[in-house]
């Protein structure tokens, strides 16, 4: 067998997402354009030099009614860093998204692994549909902490142990696991945001309930924080009409 390099990298451990907005065109002006340009035309252009909070109730009618068009008109730019299992389920929403996620075959990957903290309920009752998620006993989280850790350390190793023969970062990445972290950009508008948050997301405003895996939600949660700064009129109607995208 190769010796792995005693200046290898070696494993750590965290239990969160991080989210930066990197770049953005989007504002609540944006909808109003493009909704007015209907009875307006050209003089629609207009809308940017106003203040939105005189045509909220417009902003309000387009949700409620679902005319969803006038909020596709804007652009959010995403960083996230988040275990690869969140990205893969992430990656289920293909219209009005744009990815381009970090490569295995292009960098050696970091040893950067996703463990649950104390926060996250670990015992899943119930049957499909039905099931709820409760609080793990203290041995069920010492054991998830120790086999997870153990797993992804030896997977980790025989990573390195490939590189370190000469395989190709292609094939060698292959033994890594989904807890592994990884870096994507992510762009969407308001719309696709919108559908993304109504179902990656529980909220007490939302009419139709939801069941997201704990880790995306938290990726949604701050990307929801985030675009409701850019947009508040057009996020206030989203929650005011029940978290359904128009």
């Amino acid at each position: 067998m190769t010796d792995t390099p005693a200046d290898d990298p070696k494993p750590s451990y965290r239990s969160d997402v991080t989210v930066e907005l990197v770049k953005h065109t989007a504002s609540d002006a944006d909808v109003l354009f493009a909704a007015r340009v209907s009875t307006l035309g050209e003089q629609s252009l207009d809308e940017l030099k106003k203040d939105p909070e005189r045509s909220k109730g417009l902003i309000n009618y387009l949700m409620r009614d679902r005319h969803g068009s006038p909020f596709e008109h804007n652009s959010m730019t995403f960083l996230i860093s988040a275990p690869i299992f969140v990205f893969r389920e992430f990656m289920r929403h293909r219209v009005g998204w744009s990815y381009n996620e970090e490569s295995g075959r292009y960098r050696e990957l970091q040893p950067v692994f996703y463990v649950p903290d104390e926060s996250r309920k670990l015992v899943q009752e119930g049957r499909p549909g039905k099931y709820v998620f409760v609080e793990g006993t203290q041995a069920q989280q010492e054991l998830v902490g120790r086999v997870m850790e153990d797993s992804y350390r030896q997977a980790y190793e025989a990573y390195q142990e490939m590189l370190a023969a000469g395989v190709a970062r292609e094939v060698a990445r292959a033994v890594l696991p989904v807890g592994l972290y990884s870096s994507m950009y992510a762009t969407c508008n308001a719309r696709s945001l919108m559908h993304f948050l109504g179902l990656r997301t529980q909220h007490e405003l939302a009419k139709v309930p939801s069941f997201p895996q704990r880790e995306i939600e938290m990726v949604g949660e701050k990307m929801e924080a985030e675009w409701a700064r850019l947009m508040p009129l057009t996020y206030a109607a989203f929650n005011a009409n029940g978290r359904v995208a128009p």
